[in-house]
């Protein structure tokens, strides 16, 4: 049996305390730096992330209109709801891939993915673009209509859950191919499962910000988090679709319908 002084024992307590101190602030420290760099970094100022500059430089292939609606995002203090153009790029591509011509969009803010989405889609193609806040909507419109595809762009400013009721209604279940869900987050459940129902077989749900800033890790009491990590927990178990979570932007999974 290995005995040790007074002194010793004291020695060991304040290690363990420092070590404990140590791994709790490192913990704290990659949590933080995670959310810094790979929330934000893909679609605000990357100059001092320069992987993500070289990831940027030799693979966005931004149309010019869309890149002059970014530009504008960031002048708006709330730039940090635009989605992150490296995903959206991902999205419009995935669009192309299974023939895409109706997409839901729920969550608009100053319309970057809307426009995105409807560069993608054919001329009679259409994406249903829900709000609830036409200020931010108008600043991108300008950007659709110089782009020629305001018309793909059906814009309604209400909660998005009425938006889907009112398309399930209207007989449109399983007659769209692509969603994408980016706004609150405690409704991500509500629109999940209403997107599941008007996605046919083959087509995609896009759900924005599962990583949440790397909070999903240590869900607390805060709302939104708990509800983006039961819904992650959901999608895994749900046998309805095949996914992919991946760590581009704040994080995107991917649904494909069965």
């Amino acid at each position: 049996m290995l005995w040790l002084s007074k002194d010793g024992l004291l020695s060991a307590a304040a290690l363990g305390v420092t070590f404990t101190a140590g791994l709790w602030l490192g913990t704290k420290l990659v949590s933080r730096r995670y959310s810094i760099l790979h929330t934000f970094k893909s679609h605000c100022d990357t100059k001092g992330d320069p992987l993500m500059e070289y990831v940027l430089q030799n693979s966005l292939r931004e149309h010019p209109i869309l890149k002059k609606l970014s530009k504008r995002t960031l002048e708006d203090r709330r730039n940090m709801m635009m989605v992150a153009r490296e995903q959206a790029q991902l999205m419009a591509n995935l669009a192309k891939l299974i023939n895409a011509k109706k997409v839901i969009e729920i969550g608009v803010y100053t319309g970057y993915n809307a426009l995105n989405m409807a560069l993608a889609v054919p001329d009679d193609g259409k994406v249903v673009a829900c709000d609830i806040n036409l200020e931010f909507a108008n600043l991108g419109k300008p950007f659709w209509k110089e782009a020629r595809v305001e018309h793909k762009i059906d814009l309604r400013i209400k909660p998005a859950s009425e938006t889907l009721d009112e398309l399930l209604r209207a007989g449109e279940a399983e007659s769209f191919d692509f969603a994408f869900i980016d706004a609150d987050k405690v409704n991500y459940n509500i629109y999940y499962e209403k997107c599941l129902q008007l996605i046919r077989k083959g087509g995609i749900i896009a759900i924005d910000n599962v990583l949440w800033g790397g909070k999903v890790l240590k869900p607390r009491n805060d709302p939104d988090t708990l509800s983006i990590a039961k819904l992650n927990e959901k999608i895994y178990r749900d046998s309805r679709v095949n996914i992919s979570m991946l760590t581009i932007g704040d994080g995107v999974t991917l649904a494909f319908k069965l």
